[in-house]
């Protein structure tokens, strides 16, 4: 374990200040709003500011009072944030973030978590977190070899965990962190007390068949949502997850095309009413791209669409897993397999319709997530994280 501070050279950011000021913006027909893709207002305005307003030290003098560490499994250099939790009663619990975040997407959830008592909570809630950054996002490094997709991501935060000194802990995720949660669940029961998912898996299709109930009108419902999201908005999966190379030539080479291509997607799957900036601050929106511009990691990390699609969290690989999970449904989320489809391979003892919110719930509504965990959780006392299972 070594301790670890974000300092990005100033030859880097000197030539991200020269591309933006050499932006070079398409013409022709552009729709005011998203309906082609992310509006050019916004990109105007968000491009507008990281030129002249945006300041990246300033952010990472910030980002510098969390603690940070890195530590090095099967050859990969693993950055993290470990943050112990206040009191007595303080359990591990791991968050993993997704794509296109990052770990900035717990920057404002830790507080709450290891210190509840401090934020109208119940101090006997507190966790002590660890956040990673994925293979190949943040200032994790980024693999050399096929692989790495969520299913071997959680053999390395397992061991991350165990290196830690946590031999039973708590596992929290959206997105593809909810892939990776998920793995844990099924690959290591012996270690993981709990799971707290605010997404289903893409992948996920549970076990069907003669044996099975046939599929009920919900269900149906969802797989004609799934049809219909993958037709309107799933081209980006569709490259990522096939082709995800030649993309990124392009975004590793503008700074603009990197913050147009992935704030569309915090456009189009938040909760913000048409208003990205009002769930999302613009300083978070590009403090987010700047950690993928500076680390060149965009590569790496549409490379994980495509580990994932030939390693799917999927029956007849995924059957039945034990881990206890819970759940948070958002309203905003995307398509969702209803309960009785998740039921048939996980555990779940808690399903809360949450009232606001949508795909970057720690992002967009940190305390309803933060109180969800807790809740999750609550009456698991420390003293089940430090013996063996039974």
């Amino acid at each position: 374990m070594q301790s670890f501070t974000i300092d990005i050279p100033d030859a880097q950011i000197e030539d991200l200040t020269q591309r933006l000021r050499n932006t070079r913006l398409p013409e022709g027909i552009f729709q005011p709003d998203d309906e082609d893709g992310t509006s050019l207002p916004l990109v105007q305005e968000l491009a507008r500011i990281w030129r002249n307003d945006f300041d990246w030290r300033a952010v990472e003098a910030l980002l510098n009072e969390l603690p940070h560490f890195t530590t090095n499994i099967g050859g990969l250099d693993i950055h993290f944030i470990h943050k112990k939790g206040v009191g007595s009663n303080s359990r591990p619990l791991l968050l993993t973030h997704g794509w296109p975040g990052s770990f900035l997407e717990f920057v404002s959830i830790i507080p709450l978590l290891t210190d509840p008592g401090a934020h109208g909570g119940n101090p006997d809630d507190a966790f002590d977190v660890v956040i990673p950054s994925l293979p190949g996002y943040g200032f994790s490094s980024a693999p050399q070899e096929q692989g790495f997709g969520a299913r071997r991501t959680a053999d390395i935060w397992n061991t991350l965990m165990h290196r830690l000194g946590y031999p039973r802990y708590l596992a929290q995720g959206g997105d593809i962190g909810a892939g990776v949660s998920s793995w844990l669940g099924a690959k290591y029961p012996e270690s993981v007390v709990g799971m707290h998912l605010n997404y289903i898996p893409g992948s996920f299709r549970p076990p069907l068949g003669n044996d099975y109930a046939a599929v009920s009108l919900e269900e149906q419902a969802f797989l004609d949502r799934a049809a219909k999201f993958a037709a309107e908005e799933g081209a980006y999966s569709l490259l990522q997850s096939t082709k995800p190379q030649t993309l990124a030539y392009a975004l590793s080479d503008s700074p603009i095309g990197l913050l147009a291509w992935m704030t569309e997607k915090f456009a189009s799957w938040s909760d913000s009413g048409g208003d990205l900036t009002k769930v999302i601050s613009a300083e978070t929106l590009l403090t987010n791209v700047s950690i993928y511009w500076f680390g060149n990691t965009i590569a790496s990390s549409l490379r994980m669409y495509k580990e994932n699609r030939l390693q799917p969290f999927a029956y007849p690989e995924v059957t039945s897993i034990s881990v206890p999970m819970c759940f948070a449904q958002f309203p905003k989320e995307l398509p969702t397999p209803p309960r009785s489809w998740v039921e048939r391979s996980f555990n779940v003892r808690r399903w809360t319709e949450m009232p606001k919110g949508g795909h970057f719930a720690a992002l967009e509504q940190p305390e309803l997530l933060a109180a969800d965990i807790r809740a999750s959780f609550r009456g698991l006392g420390s003293e089940i994280f430090s013996r063996p299972q039974g």
